[in-house]
């Protein structure tokens, strides 16, 4: 049952439009910032355009309000880490930071009804800008980052206008997560002590990208019912497994920025496309493009930031799951 469900494609549900309106909400800020000669800054825009994500198929002022809240949130997680760059206090810290927030950004979605659920692209925001070795300005990182995310709103509310007239059968508003105060505790735990374990861990081993195992621990208990939390960690594993191959193929080309620029906003697409119908495909696309913005964002070695992705995504991944089969529940 569970192998049939890793390679079920749920039908399509019209994706071309939201997909179109995410991918954009990327590329308008990508492509000022290459103007500009600023890409170094592109991984605020990055994190800002996750706005976007969330209120998928909601009606105009449902998708409103949780795109503000999302913005709000993905922002504040910006901010935070921008001043633990530049603080200094070390890896330990941003591990204990990320656990916390991880925790409370996840009851808070639950209770606001923001989806998707859990705290993965919060932890991702804070623990990638956390980890900068340069960052830039408190004021610019963050500014570019609500800039970006305010773009993504904007698109977002155009957007539902425009879905509310030609699929309104399709579009419903995403109400709060029914869960008691004590499967909501429990909820919260598991994103505490995953995200928390997979830090530890990376930083134990003396690895290089604890916000990428981090990330990878958010990711299945994010989800709600325990075989979807142990079915998402699969699909975490061999997903970015598959997308680092893709990646390899893709950084062995002589791209220039603005050849990579659209190849990300190619994979924002596509990413799109899948996330909602199979999340193991949809990291096909999903682990190219994180990279490939890392890549253009700050270049470095191909061959250490694949095998360090491929390594840590399956320390995260296997914690996580690790966190799932322990803590038990149907919620």
């Amino acid at each position: 049952m569970l192998t049939r469900d890793l390679l079920r494609v749920a039908p399509a549900r019209r994706d071309h439009w939201p997909a179109t309106r995410i991918a954009l909400g990327v590329a308008l800020p990508l492509l000022l910032l290459l103007a500009l000669n600023r890409l170094d800054l592109s991984v605020y825009a990055a994190f800002g355009a996750f706005t976007g994500i969330y209120g998928r198929h909601e009606p105009q002022r449902s998708r409103l309000v949780h795109q503000a809240q999302a913005a709000a949130l993905l922002c504040s997680c910006v901010a935070l880490g921008l001043l633990l760059a530049h603080s200094g206090l070390g890896g330990g810290v941003t591990v204990a930071v990320t656990a916390v927030v991880s925790l409370v950004t996840a009851v808070l979605g639950a209770r606001l009804g923001l989806r998707p659920a859990g705290a993965l692209f919060f932890v991702f925001a804070l623990a990638v800008v956390a980890s900068v070795a340069h960052p830039p300005s408190y004021l610019l990182g963050t500014g570019v980052a609500l800039a970006s995310a305010s773009l993504s709103v904007a698109l977002g509310w155009l957007g539902a206008h425009v879905s509310g007239r030609r699929r309104p059968e399709e579009l419903a508003p995403a109400l709060p997560a029914s869960l008691s105060s004590a499967e909501l505790g429990r909820y919260g735990l598991r994103h505490l002590l995953a995200v928390g374990l997979a830090g530890a861990l990376s930083l134990r081993l003396g690895l290089h990208h604890t916000d990428w195992a981090m990330v990878a621990a958010a990711a299945p208990v994010g989800v709600l019912g325990h075989q979807a939390r142990v079915q998402r960690s699969l699909h975490r594993i061999f997903g970015t497994l598959g997308g680092v191959g893709i990646t390899g193929l893709l950084l062995a080309l002589p791209l220039h920025p603005w050849q990579m620029a659209g190849l990300i906003v190619l994979l924002q697409f596509m990413a799109e496309i899948y996330i909602a119908r199979n999340y193991g495909l949809a990291l096909l696309f999903i682990t190219p493009l994180a990279l490939l913005m890392s890549q253009l964002a700050h270049p470095s070695a191909s061959l250490p930031l694949l095998t360090a992705r491929a390594g840590e995504t399956a320390l995260g991944a296997a914690v996580g799951l690790a966190v799932v089969l322990l803590l038990q529940s149907d919620s």
